[in-house]
């Protein structure tokens, strides 16, 4: 579809009186209802609305292209108005919007139409047709400067602008919430800037039909640095090891000769990957529910494990003294162990706080922090000393792990309502509802739903599955043990690992101080087992692995030692159909030795320095359990891999 064809003529304005945007998007609306092309105004204006609240669609230049989708739009359209005086549309230059084009989607379109709306955005950046539009006379001359200047198939650029100055190689990446405007506007000033500086130049576009003009891992390997300008998430692990700069995407609009010139003289930070098995292709806009409620409990996780780890150490030192010598009463009292165990229970206190804060940080920003970990201190309010009496009066029964879990989502939930409750407060009341409106009524709502609604059953469930774990006999723990220990080596960090690690976690931490927790400790030598496996396959056959690999194969042995499972993901890469499942049947029989031989585990992670620092009960069937196991992958490994090099 033609650029000029989305054009409504009958709509448009070339006089607006209005003087606000909210007026503008008011009065473009209603004409394009006036020509049919959407029934439902007020609805649409609300998305155009949301769409601004993201974050304006003022570009600059004295130019705003306010843009959203309706399920009452039937086609596509551009709606055109100009005023002369110019509204105030937040725009990234500061400057009032003369030329505003409202462009309009049908609910859930994408396709043709979406790149001839990209369109606008390059025809906008010719200086000679915004002067033309600013001057036209008539709809019918509107049209005509957009057929003059919009990009014919046949007149298509190369995607990549060729070097004829200098040998740099500059690749960019620019995306906007919503993938239809700011994207291919700062794609174009981009390769604008690329152009006149002489190089040669690449922009993937993330825009709402799809990633455009991908970067290849060619490309990445010859760039001499990247240009990130995104107000979203994109792919970034592929750049691990490359001079990247990252920055809004308004920069890559109007700060474009400044980025491309830093980025020729790889003039940026190398970029360090933090999970180098990021997806590839991963579309982050069109994200499943489930893919978000992932990332957003691995932001509370991450935050967690800190504070876990580090209360599990320090309370499993106390027991050198013995398991009671924290205890004043107690007749192996030491005052070194009850500091140190003071430590890891104050360590420990945060946990569930820090789980359910930052869960809800990462669905409400701030505002979800501060609920969040209101939630997190009600899943157990005897952390803190101050709520006792609470405790004592309420008869609070503790939620715990599960609670904090719960608490962490539906901190998000809430503030998502309260915004929406709020909406219709004036703009400038906007710095109240953060600092005021929402801690006040975010932590009234949360304490009434933890207490009167939540931790009753959340608790009835931990006591349930604790109480069933411990009652099940020996040989059908030996199945449990199978099973996370496996799944701790099927994707070795990814969501079915750490379902199992979720589940030890939640197991260790809500068992009474010191007695541990035996699927925690199938857990955890199931995840020490893969670098492990992989370090004895290469003592064992040395040639199994490619040259390149051998060294950090060796390396493998401190990964599974420290419980970083990770460590085996580039060799499982390599050869995925025989190598994970060696791993993962060897995960398996060390976490099913692990319940056979009634190893239990104090602290959720550590691995081999838990064991050293007695974190962990019966530490000779763990370790057995591991040595066992990680001989029993190198095998399999040596079986399964060494049979393509026969």
């Amino acid at each position: 579809m033609r650029l000029s064809e989305l054009f409504i003529k009958d709509a448009m304005t070339l006089d607006l009186q209005s003087t606000t945007k909210e007026e503008t998007l008011s009065v473009l609306a209603n004409r394009f209802a006036q020509v049919g092309g959407v029934s439902d105004v007020e609805g649409y204006v609300e998305n155009l609305k949301k769409r601004e609240a993201q974050s304006t669609t003022g570009v600059g230049d004295e130019i705003a292209i306010p843009h959203a989708q309706h399920v009452s739009i039937q086609k596509p359209a551009i709606v055109f108005g100009r005023s002369s005086q110019g509204i105030n549309w937040e725009s990234f230059d500061g400057q009032p919007a003369k030329l505003v084009f409202m462009i309009a989607a049908p609910e859930g379109a994408g396709g043709e139409h979406l790149k001839a709306l990209a369109s606008l955005s390059k025809v906008l950046m010719n200086m000679d047709a915004k002067t033309a539009l600013l001057n036209a006379q008539s709809p019918e001359e509107v049209i005509s400067v957009i057929e003059q200047f919009e990009e014919k198939p046949e007149e298509a650029p190369e995607m990549v602008e060729e070097a004829s100055k200098t040998d740099a190689y500059v690749l960019a990446v620019t995306a906007c919430p919503t993938g239809i405007a700011h994207t291919f506007m700062a794609a174009e000033k981009l390769e604008q800037a690329g152009k006149k500086a002489g190089i040669k130049i690449k922009v993937e576009t993330n825009g709402q039909g799809g990633i455009g003009n991908r970067l290849t891992a060619k490309d990445i390997e010859e760039a001499t640095a990247i240009i990130v300008a995104a107000d979203k998430n994109v792919e970034m692990a592929r750049f691990n090891g490359k001079p990247v700069i990252v920055t809004k995407v308004a920069d890559g609009i109007h700060k474009a000769d400044e980025l491309v010139e830093r980025a020729m003289k790889a003039d940026a930070p190398i970029y360090k990957a933090e999970d180098i098995r990021e997806t590839m292709g991963q579309d982050v806009v069109n994200e499943s529910l489930g893919r978000k409620a992932y990332k957003h409990l691995m932001n509370g996780i991450s935050h967690m494990l800190p504070f876990v780890v580090a209360g599990g150490i320090f309370i499993a030192i106390s027991f050198f003294w013995g398991i009671n010598a924290f205890d004043p009463k107690d007749a192996s009292y030491n005052v070194a162990a009850q500091f140190i165990f003071t430590l890891g229970k104050l360590s420990f206190a945060m946990m569930l706080p820090v789980l359910a804060g930052f869960i809800g940080h990462s669905i409400a920003d701030r505002p979800g922090l501060v609920v969040g970990f209101m939630g997190g201190i009600l899943a157990n309010p005897g952390v803190l000393s101050d709520s006792n009496g609470l405790v004592e009066a309420s008869h609070i029964q503790p939620s715990g792990f599960l609670g904090a879990l719960v608490a962490g989502f539906l901190a998000g939930g809430i503030i998502i309502f309260l915004r929406k409750a709020f909406a219709w407060l004036p703009k400038s009341l906007e710095g109240l509802k953060p600092i005021f409106l929402f801690p006040i009524f975010g932590t009234l709502i949360m304490g009434l739903l933890m207490i009167l609604v939540l931790n009753a059953p959340m608790a009835a469930i931990t006591n349930g599955l604790t109480t069933f774990i411990d009652s099940i006999p020996t040989e059908l723990k030996m199945v449990v043990g199978f099973v996370v220990g496996g799944m701790m080596a099927i994707d070795m960090g990814g969501p079915i690992n750490k379902a199992a690690y979720a589940t030890g976690t939640a197991l260790v931490t809500t068992a009474a101080a010191g007695a541990g927790s035996d699927v925690m400790a199938a857990v955890m030598v199931g995840g020490m087992v893969p670098p492990m496996a992989i370090f004895f396959s290469a003592l064992i056959k040395k040639d199994l692995w490619e040259e390149s690999q051998r060294d950090s194969a060796l390396v493998n042995c401190v990964m599974g030692m420290a419980f970083i499972t990770e460590g085996a993901i580039p060799f499982a890469a390599s050869n995925p159909a025989k190598v994970i499942p060696a791993l993962a049947l060897s995960s398996g029989v060390a976490g099913a030795l692990s319940m056979l031989l009634g190893a239990s585990s104090r602290v959720p992670h550590g691995g081999f320095f838990a064991l050293m620092t007695n974190g962990i009960i019966n530490p000779f069937g763990f370790f057995a359990a591991w040595i066992i196991g990680s001989l029993l992958g190198a095998i399999l490994l040596i079986v399964f891999v060494g049979k393509k090099k026969a």
